[in-house]
């Protein structure tokens, strides 16, 4: 049975939390080109002193072999803003033609607008580099066990090209899993802090890149914030050491926008799961007040409806106000790019590549396409596609260039998705 990709937290392990940290010289380091401008804002935004809320939404018409994580990379969301946006979509499953909804709509978290202010409830950085523009990056930050911690600190210094020297809990963790680290992972496309690494003043807690780039959006790391590769070396490029840095948790965020008045509800992370019932009686609060500077009149249901939902898409909450599918209906469809920036590229097999065949046989076609696309989107990636095999469908990986490359995506196929697969040699394919 196929694993959900969410839950497939072993094979997104990021490294954090009491790790010692120096630079290395420069080596085999990828070049990473930011995206083209876009029809709509993705990144950056104009901002003035009263205006809280920034974007808007799209819609993209998918194309076959699209996945929404491909999608959410490309116009600068996370996994859990593209997927939560879209709930009827299978991630990685779409359907030719099917119309994705892209919520590139954002409130201001309610903090100073200094630095970097990151709001775990959302996963979302947003950086202010003056008082007239904000950027904003979906971030990956700690999973259950290892939280983020919450405050206000900085950046305390800068590492491009980083090596990180694994901390013994982390040996332990991947001992256990079968998997053992080296001591030390230097720089290079197997370390999981990317080419660019920002230490904060809290002790063992980075903003870093990443070589898992499809656990953005995700509770995957070890405490550290992690952005896409080409976020964090935009980001790094700008920012200073010394950089305030102020880390919130606010799943319920309210503004006005012209004469609507928005809600973005997010569920709480697990360890504020407890405080539900008073964040939402807050919010409520903070709405009534809002609404009575202009005399409006809240349309409850509605906020409540919201409040369940809570897919981080602005809605507006006023009585007569449009709802969320009348919303979608109303954003501007934009043309499809020519190719999603990092979507994965499959090598063709060849008589002299190595392959790994996956044991377990799928009889739905949409199946092998998944375990496919979950493959492609490993970090780093496992070159994997779908094959037609006696009416059944299978799944094949590779190209690889030796039998010790086949073994080890084998391995990896097992510890991540616990299937069985088994190296083929060059004259098998």
């Amino acid at each position: 049975m196929l694993i959900p990709f969410a839950l497939i937290l072993a094979s997104l392990l990021s490294g954090c939390q009491t790790l010692a940290f120096f630079s290395e010289p420069q080596s085999e380091k990828v070049t990473w080109t930011v995206k083209p401008n876009e029809v709509v804002e993705t990144h950056q935004f104009s901002l003035s002193a009263d205006l809280n809320i920034v974007g808007g939404l799209a819609t993209l018409s998918s194309r076959e072999n699209d996945t929404l994580s491909d999608i959410a990379r490309h116009y600068g969301l996370g996994y859990n803003d593209i997927t939560l946006a879209n709930p009827g979509l299978d991630p990685w499953s779409l359907q030719n033609d099917s119309t994705v909804l892209l919520p590139l709509q954002f409130i201001i978290p309610d903090a100073p607008r200094q630095g970097i202010v990151l709001n775990l409830a959302n996963m979302r950085m947003f950086y202010f580099p003056n008082t007239r523009s904000v950027l904003t990056y979906p971030v990956g930050i700690g999973r259950e066990g290892w939280n983020t911690p919450l405050g206000q600190t900085q950046i305390v210094a800068k590492k491009a090209n980083p090596a990180w020297t694994v901390p013994e809990s982390i040996q332990r963790e991947h001992q256990a899993l079968g998997d053992p680290l080296p001591k030390v992972i230097r720089s290079g496309p197997d370390n999981p802090l990317g080419y660019y690494a920002m230490p904060l003043g809290f002790k063992g807690y980075l903003i870093h890149g990443t070589n898992k780039p499809y656990g953005i959006g995700m509770q995957v790391s070890h405490g550290c914030v992690q952005l896409y590769p080409e976020d964090v070396e935009n980001l790094f490029k700008q920012v200073d050491i010394g950089t305030p840095v102020r880390i919130v948790h606010q799943p319920f965020l309210a503004a006005w926008a012209g004469d609507a008045l928005y809600l973005e509800a997010h569920q709480p992370l697990d360890k504020w799961e407890k405080q539900r019932k008073q964040l939402e009686k807050d919010l409520r609060g903070k709405l009534k007040q809002l609404a009575a500077e202009r005399q409006a009149t809240l349309d409850w249901p509605k906020v409540e409806a919201i409040l369940k939902r809570a897919n981080g898409v602005p809605t507006p909450v006023l009585v007569n106000s449009p709802n969320l599918a009348e919303l979608s209906a109303a954003a501007p469809q934009i043309e499809h790019p020519e190719r999603l920036f990092g979507q994965p590229e499959i090598g063709e097999l060849d008589a002299d590549a190595w392959s790994t065949i996956i044991a377990d046989v799928f009889q739905s076609e949409t199946e092998a396409q998944k375990l496919a696309a979950m493959l492609n989107h490993q970090g780093p990636p496992i070159p994997a596609r779908k094959i037609a095999s006696n009416g059944n469908y299978r799944v094949l990986a590779g190209p690889f260039k030796t039998k010790s490359e086949a073994r080890a995506a084998a391995k990896r196929i097992k510890q991540n998705f616990d299937i069985d697969a088994m190296p083929q040699a060059p004259s098998a394919n």
